[in-house]
């Protein structure tokens, strides 16, 4: 089965038919049916599946004659909340195209490869962005994971006790990533800035998530006078506003994409309003100055409205600067694609705290993500299998 068909079985997979978005939180239907379209892929190549106990999904291709620490590639399945099609299946289903074509060519691999799926890459569910892979390379504390919780009130560990694995068991593995040399990270371009229809990765740019919660006073819309109100919804209307401000100031990008508010009633006045606020920036100074930023503004204005704000970090990555020497040879091994940094987290950029890991990036004429217009075209996604390939090939001779 070809790159295209695979593709063609998993575009109908949790997409509304309306808007074209996509929904595929982790371990919700649609997700699950991707997991399970992955299993038998996998299967079906003959390749051996594990599911490890942080709820990360591999298949290995070991071949008479490979040893040593693997070669791992793939990407995630989940999504945002109405995202593009592209954001992480496409790194899984070139993956496995990839592998196809090594096979289908002959080429002899000297060293395992294995295809990845991580869990929870985008936090749409649990609120932590790639998830999976911080358990795996301990960057979280477990039992902070467990705790989290879904906008339903389901708790991590409940979700994962009821899909067969031991909540407790969840965390830093080592044994596993012992096995694994190298990570390579196919994903579609995240802006417009590559001019080919390749490319790789030189950094991730610092960005976090933190989380804004004001408390109020929950009252009547009619009957309240003005004077009188507590209403926490002005000090979030600040915090909006300043988030552009300060990231303006620092040369950032700040922006407050979702909001929850108590108790949502038209007629009523908000008791609460919990709002995530994500900063990204060029340097760890210039995020950190955003977010202070608007911290102030925010508790300013919670004062004059006599509102009470709490500030929580809820993750944060600093720059992640790819593994030169393996950058440098798929670069080499690709007869020298475009290189640039990227302003979105990925799980090859938590585990290059662990191993060595490196991305290559396939155009994106529409330079859009996280929504339905994200693209790429044909042509492009199988230039980019036969990139990975031709990575997967170098990398495997020893």
């Amino acid at each position: 089965m070809g790159f295209e068909e695979m593709w063609s079985e998993l575009l109908p997979v949790g997409r509304d038919p309306d808007g074209g978005g996509y929904r595929r939180f982790a371990w919700t239907p649609p997700e699950l049916e991707c997991r399970a379209w992955f299993l038998d892929q996998a299967r079906r190549r003959g390749l051996d599946v594990e599911h490890d106990r942080n709820g990360n999904l591999f298949a290995w291709w070991r071949p008479d004659g490979a040893a040593g620490p693997a070669v791992l590639t793939g990407s995630h399945l989940d999504s945002v909340p109405g995202g593009g099609a592209f954001d992480g299946p496409l790194g899984v289903v070139s993956a496995l195209a990839a592998v196809d074509l090594l096979r289908e060519r002959g080429v002899r691999v000297r060293r395992p490869v294995g295809v990845a799926v991580f869990a929870e890459e985008e936090g749409a569910r649990f609120g932590v962005a790639c998830l999976g892979s911080r358990l795996l390379t301990g960057a979280i504390d477990p039992a902070r994971a467990r705790g989290l919780r879904d906008r339903d009130g389901r708790a991590f560990a409940d979700v994962l006790a009821a899909h067969g694995l031991d909540p407790d068991a969840i965390g830093r593995d080592d044994d596993l990533l012992g096995r694994v040399g190298c990570f390579v990270e196919l994903h579609v371009e995240q802006g417009r800035a590559l001019d080919a229809p390749v490319g790789a990765a030189s950094a991730i740019v610092p960005h976090g998530r933190w989380r804004f919660d004001f408390t109020g006073e929950g009252n009547h819309a009619g009957t309240t006078r003005l004077a009188d109100r507590r209403d926490p919804m002005l000090p979030f209307a600040r915090m909006v506003l300043a988030a552009r401000e300060a990231a303006e100031r620092h040369d950032a990008v700040a922006t407050v994409g979702k909001v929850d508010v108590t108790p949502g009633g038209v007629n009523a006045i908000a008791s609460s309003v919990a709002a995530w606020l994500d900063a990204r920036g060029p340097s760890d100074d210039a995020v950190r100055r955003t977010v202070a930023d608007v911290h102030d503004a925010a508790r300013a204005a919670a004062a004059s409205h006599g509102v009470a704000v709490r500030l929580a970090e809820e993750s944060y990555t600093d720059t992640v600067g790819f593994d030169t020497a393996l950058r440098d040879r798929i670069a080499a091994a690709l007869g020298g694609v475009p290189v640039l940094p990227t302003g979105a987290g990925h799980d090859a950029g938590v585990l290059a705290a662990r191993v060595p890991t490196a991305m290559l990036f396939v155009r994106n004429p529409t330079g859009v993500s996280h929504a339905p217009a994200e693209h790429a075209e044909t042509a492009d996604c199988l230039a980019g299998v036969e990139a990975l390939a031709a990575v997967l090939a170098d990398l495997t001779r020893g």
